[in-house]
């Protein structure tokens, strides 16, 4: 089989828990892209939120995509050409928002370098040890690079295109509740865990192997070229859909399942081990 792309997901997959690239995954996705392999990031993530990453793999240099808000936007960082973009509608984002309310969830959207928010205060979601009480507003608009903004009523503010609701809580809670949170919309757009703390709101149809389907094949890069990483719920399409989709030791047993190949986990650099085999 001739690779010709490595799509990764970033967080559980690409970074370790500490948040961190490590020397050996960033010099094998390096070399891979010095051998004409085009990188790929892939996340739920704003694309804000990714470019700290495209930066320390030198992405821009060699022309690499990054897929963000679970696909439903991707970039061509070397020429900065939006390939693909399928926001939610206005008037499905206002009714979600709508529909939250009733829920003990904290929904968060973003346009521009500003995150919205109904209350900055309400903020903690206490998890399962070891990682305990989350500041979870403080961690996305940091990881997103955003300012923080407050609105009352989400619902009635947004007047723009969404491409991404993020629907935070207790992962109990959320367990418990998310085909209610989904019900009314479930024909209407698409919805997924992200993390069990988040489930997120896109359009209809979008996951990250329809944005690689939509972007790669005019590139001249079939499924059967790509590698794929990930760890989580939303990369089930992406593992699915690569030629050679490969799971992270650390990854949920759904992903295991479907995957072509288990590598070790994001904290013992299972994409460079994997990557050792393949190329």
């Amino acid at each position: 089989m001739t690779i010709k792309a490595i799509v990764l997901d970033i967080d559980g997959t690409l970074l370790n828990d500490e948040k961190q690239l490590t020397k050996e995954t960033k010099a094998a996705l390096i070399n891979a892209q010095k051998s004409g392999i085009k990188v790929i990031l892939a996340s739920g993530r704003p694309t804000t939120g990714m470019l700290k990453y495209v930066d320390e793999l030198e992405m821009e240099r060699y022309n690499g995509l990054i897929v963000s808000y679970n696909g439903a936007h991707v970039l061509d960082v070397g020429s900065q050409k939006v390939l693909f973009s399928q926001p939610l509608s206005i008037e499905n984002s206002k009714d979600i928002l709508e529909h939250l309310k009733q829920f003990e969830v904290k929904p968060m959207i973003a346009q521009g370098d500003y995150m919205y928010v109904n209350n900055v205060y309400d903020c903690m979601v206490n998890l399962d040890a070891p990682h305990g009480s989350l500041n979870i507003i403080e961690y996305e608009s940091r990881g997103g690079n955003f300012q923080l903004c407050e609105k009352n009523d989400l619902a009635a503010f947004v007047d723009f295109p969404l491409h991404k609701i993020l629907v935070a809580g207790h992962p109990d809670y959320l367990q418990k509740n998310w085909q209610n949170i989904l019900g009314p919309f479930k024909e209407k757009v698409s919805g997924v865990f992200s993390a069990p703390m988040y489930f997120e709101f896109t359009d209809q149809g979008i996951d990250k192997a329809n944005a690689l389907e939509k972007t790669l094949k005019p590139l001249g890069i079939q499924r059967e070229h790509i590698v794929s990483f990930g760890d989580g719920h939303n990369d089930v399409s992406l593992i699915n859909y690569a030629g050679i989709g490969i799971a992270m030791g650390n990854a949920v047993d759904e992903l295991k399942n479907v995957a072509n190949k288990v590598t070790a986990s994001n904290n013992d650099d299972g994409i460079a081990q994997a990557l050792a085999k393949l190329l």
